[in-house]
């Protein structure tokens, strides 16, 4: 059990270090810049790492997370069960 939860600890933070850009890309439109194609392909791929990421940084954040652990482990299992229909 110590060690899925070490693996995917260091998954969600590898995932967070791909994002460092993100910040200097989002900045430029805000500092009247615009994106190349490139940078618009390079925030769209930042975004969907974080996407993906969102349902670990939620039951982090939400208090009483720790409580509430149980219910999102059974939620993640219930869902890969594929249905009959």
């Amino acid at each position: 059990m110590l060690s899925s939860q070490r693996r995917e600890a260091n998954r969600v933070l590898a995932e967070l270090m791909e994002t460092r850009g993100i910040m200097p890309l989002l900045m430029k439109a805000r500092n009247g810049e615009t994106w190349t194609s490139a940078e618009k392909a390079q925030l769209l791929a930042h975004l969907r790492r974080v996407a993906h990421l969102s349902p670990y940084l939620i039951a982090l954040l939400l208090p009483g997370s720790v409580l509430l652990l149980p219910i999102y482990a059974w939620w993640l299992d219930r869902r890969r069960v594929k249905r009959g229909d």
